[in-house]
């Protein structure tokens, strides 16, 4: 599995991981950036799973992009999640498209990359594979795990699998299980992907024939649904783009057209489609109550985990009642678990803007941990 980008760190994963779909990689490898500097005794470490558009590159300036990293309101010096505290580590998923395992990738068997023959991940599959950043820094508890929207399915699966290596954790804006609603959702990307004529059912690495068309749909489509109704319209309402009336054409007379088509235009060029369509299926076949005899009560049952569930009120993608639900059956397994709903019209993406009160909690949470931690340690 040779293929590499530049200014990449990378892991690679010796040991067999074992897929959900009967499959097994071995010697693979699993991207990743780190933040701020681990302390002596390994108190300050946190785990940040990203979303399914992100990548490792949470904070500071992207490499390989020169964009601003996903999560740069939060993580910095200073910040809610402070880089001078402490000590950021954040993995590209496998199935990605910035440095891990993924259809991207060179097939040792063929010399081709994969596309369509590399195996179906699942979110299990994914934090398996992370896991190992643990081994290879010698932590063997983390301060906190954290993650919003798919990050939070991650988080969620994480505890679950590995009960004492977090002393806390916080899902942010996420979901235990795909409805058939969220599904849906993915289902039409997918499609919008499959169906450009350069998709070539996954062979188009060779050609560099990118189906852009389909992904920058899929992404659109994805787009709308991570703000609210009431962010839209007054951010754009039916305002005309630098026109004063409408053109009676299909090109972009209004602000929102012409906005998602740069959301898409730009998505382009970082994301892979292929693995957009693997990432996207591994949330859809996430239902971690489905793991467990007692269902999503026993996927914690005698967790010490301390949680903070996190949602937003204008979140219609991953509503309130998801993180309810979650914190339902949290109580119930009697874990130490806290919940904060954000009042905000910013919907879905509000993890990842300027939102005080979010940020505020998140920061208030994490100090307060940290403190009890490395007390106990």
């Amino acid at each position: 599995m040779n293929y590499k980008i530049e200014n990449i760190k990378q892991i690679t994963v010796k040991k067999p991981l074992k897929l959900d779909c009967g499959q097994t990689l071995k010697d693979f490898p699993i991207a990743y950036e780190t933040y701020g500097k681990l302390n002596e005794k390994k108190t300050n470490a946190i785990l940040i799973f990203h979303a399914l558009s992100g990548d490792q590159f949470v904070a500071g300036t992207n490499p390989v992009t020169n964009k601003d990293g996903w999560w740069n309101i939060a993580v910095g010096p200073g910040k809610a999640i402070d880089t001078e505290k402490y000590f950021i580590i954040c993995a590209n998923v496998l199935g990605g498209c910035m440095g891990s395992l993924g259809p991207k990738n060179i097939n040792d068997i063929d010399g081709e990359p994969y596309g369509l023959k590399f195996p179906v991940v699942t979110i299990r599959d994914m934090v398996k594979a992370q896991e190992s950043l643990l081994d290879y820094f010698n932590i063997k508890k983390l301060l906190s795990v954290l993650g919003g929207s798919m990050g939070g399915m991650q988080l969620l699966q994480f505890c679950a699998l590995y009960p004492d290596k977090t002393f806390s954790a916080v899902p942010i804006a996420s979901t235990s299980s795909h409805n058939a609603q969220q599904i849906a959702l993915n289902e039409l990307a997918r499609q919008a992907i499959m169906s450009d004529p350069l998709w070539n059912n996954g062979n188009y690495y060779k050609d560099k024939k990118i189906p852009k068309n389909g992904l920058a749909v899929a992404r659109m489509a994805a787009h709308i649904t991570y703000m609210s109704e009431k962010g839209l319209q007054e951010r754009f309402g039916r305002k005309l783009q630098e026109k004063k009336d409408y053109e009676f054409t299909f090109d972009a007379d209004f602000q929102i057209e012409s906005y998602l088509r740069h959301q898409g235009n730009v998505f382009v060029d970082r994301f892979d489609a292929n693995s957009y369509l693997y990432i996207s299926r591994a949330m859809d076949y996430f239902d971690l109550s489905k793991q467990f005899k007692n269902g999503l009560v026993g996927a914690f049952q005698n967790h010490k985990t301390r949680f903070l569930i996190i949602s937003f009120s204008s979140d219609w993608l991953y509503p309130t009642k998801n993180s309810k639900d979650i914190v339902i059956a949290l109580n119930a397994s009697g874990a130490n678990v806290a919940f904060a709903e954000i009042k905000t019209d910013k919907g879905h993406d509000s993890f990842l803007v300027n939102e005080p009160e979010f940020l505020e909690t998140l920061k208030g949470f994490l100090d307060s941990n940290f403190e009890i931690f490395k007390n106990e340690k």
